[in-house]
């Protein structure tokens, strides 16, 4: 799940006025657009990958992208609207084709890899996310131009660049820049402070709930994160998500924790996070898989209608009158799109190969290589298909990626337990875990771009921009990303390592709680431990949640919902991430009833949202910096000015530290937007 939230544009007095015309479009690739919109994507995207380790979720990339571009640009000779869409086009990659993360660290959790092989992280990375380009095209037509889907998320960046390229829009530009700067300062620089272990990372405790004479009672607690960043995540997925989210914590930590550890002997905390890493994300695993079936089930009449429509779209392009389509409607030429897919097809076969000959599944090789590249074009293009429809429908950023991801690993290892594994020695197990978490990476890098790619397109039509422009700058966009990503996944394993990897120290350990979760899937479905039980619990729970969220719509009229999916995220996402999650969705909350007394109550919820986005910028960029610290420097914090002995005053200035500048943040904005 990616995260997001930005306010209706339609309701801002400001915003009304250029919502009706775009400016002039202008050129739109450019040199200096390309490389700008690169630097962008690769600093966003080492932050997204710090950051979805580390939380387990991702930042939306776009309207950053945009704000940033604009204040750059604006001076230069011959900047138009046309040349920033561009930029945020390539920049959106960044907060999209970083979910790989959610999957491939697998791999290492699992101990079959020590590290990320550069050439064959990246080529997976590419070729995923250009097939993602490939699949979205044919769907633009029916699910873009001539769909009713709201894209919220491409409608508020079309709305920012209008605003951006008015005349007089400078002074928001430059409020808009400050915001995402003075975000990114104050996370890095609480950040740095607290690798000093002046101010305490987090503020928990674990302890035993009331027992009886058969033993002691279950272990529970609390653990508040520190973290700006996680802060930012909940002012942007909004007050109802993060009660959902809550929701899912109290399932999880007074319910699913208690129960299980009820009459277990051992310190409260060790004995709380093995059953909750163990046993009780598994639950949220099958309430996560419900919430996408849901999904899935209520978008299968338009996905399919949406289908037909884009078959039909190339039977007109086949017929040779492609030429005579406007510059709007302008795709890249549906014969180079099957040309590109099939280059695509090969090098992925190519792969797979290699991958199962060195796991020794060389016996059942043309098994594994055809029927894996059979999964991967018929599983990606559902998949492209059903994410497309969801970004368009609920936004790119919270589209149930988690649970598609789900249900991809636990087709495939289903399919390798059933046809392959008897094929094969019993001692070819942890191969074949290995094998389906390869194959689903590559799935998912065609579902993070698909989500992402027309929501670029919807942006690109309200400002008037040519199709084929922009799926080439998202395919630029694409690879910039996949030369990022290995380096910066090898960086932090070495300095952190994985939950749950071999070798790795629990208490630095990055959570990556979606690729700890999928891999433990792919190891239960595959080697026939998996505790079914579990998950069947919480599909239960997931069918509740939909029951509720049906009951909360129809009663509050729309204004109020319980996500079955966030639910889902509650329960097995890490404690430390869900709270601080919660506090910062309150905090949002309650700066947008004090925003809505503005003179420009948008334009302020908009100066709220690029500073959210600073701080998970901010935050994951140091994380990422003193990784490389710790790495070259071989000590594991190599910032620390104290000791253990100072952790108790650490902890009451961090808590003092982190409200007071929270509050200030949110005052500071304020004043900004009457000025």
């Amino acid at each position: 799940m990616r995260t997001s939230r930005y306010p209706a544009p339609q309701r801002s007095d400001c915003m009304i006025t250029p919502a009706s015309t775009a400016p002039e479009l202008g050129t739109e690739l450019t040199l200096r657009g390309i490389v700008l919109g690169i630097l962008i994507t690769g600093v966003f995207t080492a932050a997204n990958v710090y950051f979805g380790l580390k939380a387990g979720l991702t930042f939306a990339t776009s309207i950053p992208a945009a704000v940033i571009a604009m204040a750059l640009l604006r001076r230069a000779a011959g900047n138009s609207i046309g040349e920033t869409n561009i930029v945020q086009t390539i920049a959106s990659s960044a907060g999209t084709l970083s979910s790989i993360i959610f999957v491939l660290p697998g791999l290492v959790m699992i101990g079959w890899w020590t590290g990320f092989p550069y050439w064959m992280s990246m080529t997976l990375c590419a070729l995923g996310g250009v097939l993602g380009v490939m699949y979205s095209i044919p769907l633009r037509r029916a699910l873009v131009t001539n769909s009713p889907l709201p894209y919220p998320e491409g409608v508020a960046c079309a709305e920012v660049l209008k605003v951006g390229h008015a005349s007089g829009s400078g002074e928001a530009n430059r409020q808009g820049l400050a915001a995402i700067i003075v975000g990114s300062l104050v996370s890095a620089g609480f950040a740095v402070i607290v690798a000093t272990q002046v101010f305490a990372a987090n503020l928990a405790q674990y302890f035993r709930l009331p027992g009886s004479d058969k033993g002691p009672g279950g272990a529970t607690g609390y653990d508040l994160n520190f973290s700006f960043a996680l802060l930012a995540v909940g002012h942007l997925v909004g007050l109802w998500v993060g009660i959902a989210i809550l929701v899912g914590a109290c399932i999880a930590w007074l319910g699913g924790v208690p129960w299980l550890t009820q009459g277990l002997e051992g310190v409260p905390e060790a004995v709380a996070m093995a059953a909750w890493s163990k046993k009780v994300r598994f639950i949220g695993a099958g309430c996560i898989a419900v919430a996408a079936i849901w999904t899935l089930v209520k978008l299968a009449k338009p996905v399919v209608a949406g289908l037909h429509g884009a078959a039909m779209s190339a039977r007109v392009r086949k017929a040779g009158k492609a030429d005579t389509l406007p510059r709007t409607e302008q795709d890249i030429p549906i014969g180079t799109v099957g040309l590109i897919t099939l280059a695509c097809m090969l090098p992925i076969g190519v792969m797979l190969s290699q991958f199962a000959t060195s796991a020794g599944l060389g016996d059942q090789l043309g098994l594994l290589v055809v029927g894996g590249v059979v999964y991967v074009v018929l599983m990606s293009f559902f998949v492209a298909a059903v994410c497309g429809y969801m970004a368009g429908l609920i936004g790119s950023s919270n589209s149930p990626l988690s649970g598609v991801g789900i249900l991809v690993v636990i087709g495939v290892s289903l399919l390798l337990a059933l046809l392959v594994k008897p094929l094969l020695p019993p001692s070819t197990g942890q191969a074949l875990v290995a094998f389906a978490l390869f194959v689903t990476a590559v799935v998912f890098a065609v579902a993070t771009i698909s989500n992402d790619n027309l929501q670029d397109l919807k942006t690109g039509q309200l400002v008037d921009a040519t199709p084929w422009r922009q799926q080439l700058a998202l395919i630029i966009g694409v690879v910039a990303g996949a030369l990022v990503i290995p380096p910066v996944l090898d960086l932090l394993n070495k300095a952190y390592g994985f939950a749950g990897a071999p070798g790795a120290d629990p208490k630095t350990a990055l959570a990556a709680p979606q690729a700890a979760l999928i891999s433990a899937l792919a190891k239960g479905v595959i080697q026939g431990d998996l505790a079914w039980h579990l998950i069947g619990i919480g599909a239960l729970v997931g069918v509740a949640c939909i029951v509720a969220d049906e009951v909360i719509k129809r009663g509050s009229g729309g204004r109020a919902h319980l996500a079955p999916l966030a639910v889902g995220l509650g329960i097995y996402l890490p404690l430390n991430s869900t709270l601080t999650i919660v506090v910062g969705a309150i905090a949002g909350w309650w700066f947008e009833r004090r925003a809505e007394r503005q003179h420009n109550p948008e334009a302020t919820k908009q100066l709220g949202v690029l500073m959210a986005s600073g701080l998970i910028v901010g935050e994951s960029l140091l994380g990422v910096i003193l990784a490389a610290v710790v790495v070259f420097s071989g000590n594991g914090a190599p910032l620390a000015l104290v000791g253990e002995s100072f952790a108790t005053a650490g902890q009451v200035l961090g808590t003092l530290a982190f409200g007071g500048i929270g509050l200030g943040l949110y005052a500071w904005l304020l004043r900004t937007s009457r000025g």
